[in-house]
C-alpha cells in the first residue's frame, strides 16, 4: 500500500472510532436525561427533611424564568433521572398552577421563603386545547413549588412540618 492510501486509511480509522465515541457518549447522555429537558431547565439537588428526623436527597429540574415557569412539564411523558421540578420565585406568589398540556400526572408542594411546607395537591392531565383546563391553588404565598409524580410527594417526605433546601448540584 502506497504512503498516499495508507494515510487515507489511517484517517478513515480514526474517523470511524471518532463516530463511535460520539454515538456512545449521546447514547449514555439520553438514558440519563430526557431529550430537551436538560438543554431548556437547570437542574439541582434538593433535601427534604420531614418531621419523622428523615432527609431524603436527590435532583430536579429547575425553572427560574418567566418562560420556564409557563412551559414546566407540559408534554413530558418521562422526567428520566430527575426526581420532578422545582419553580423557584424571587418573591413570594400566590398564583396556582395548571395542568394544560402536561399528560404526566403530578402531586405539587409549595414551599414559602425560608423552605417550609405550604401546602400539597394532586393534579389532573389535562390536554384540552380551548385552555379549560382548572388551577391548582396554593395554601398561601410561597417562593418554590415542588412538582413530582403523582403520589411521589409522601416518597420524599414532603407533608406538613417539612422543609427544603435547595443545593447546588445533584447528588
Amino acid at each position: 500500500m502506497s504512503g498516499g492510501r495508507r494515510r487515507w486509511a489511517l484517517a478513515g480509522g480514526v474517523a470511524a472510532v471518532a463516530v463511535v465515541v460520539v454515538v456512545a457518549v449521546l447514547s449514555a447522555a439520553s438514558r440519563d436525561r430526557p431529550r430537551g429537558l436538560a438543554a431548556t431547565f437547570g437542574e439541582a439537588g434538593l433535601r427534604v427533611a420531614s418531621t419523622d428526623a428523615g432527609a431524603w436527597v436527590g435532583c430536579v429540574l429547575t425553572a427560574d424564568t418567566g418562560v420556564q415557569h409557563s412551559t414546566g412539564l407540559m408534554g413530558v411523558t418521562d422526567l428520566g433521572r430527575y426526581d420532578g421540578m422545582i419553580f423557584r420565585y424571587d418573591e413570594d406568589v400566590s398564583h396556582g398552577f395548571w395542568m394544560k398540556g402536561t399528560p404526566l400526572p403530578l402531586s405539587i408542594a409549595w414551599f414559602d421563603g425560608s423552605g417550609s411546607f405550604v401546602s400539597a395537591t394532586d393534579m389532573t392531565p389535562c390536554v384540552d386545547q380551548a385552555d379549560r383546563c382548572p388551577s391548582y391553588p396554593p395554601g398561601g404565598p410561597y417562593r418554590t413549588a415542588l412538582e413530582v409524580p403523582q403520589g411521589g410527594l409522601d416518597d420524599l417526605g414532603v407533608g406538613p412540618g417539612s422543609r427544603i433546601e435547595v443545593l447546588n448540584a445533584c447528588r
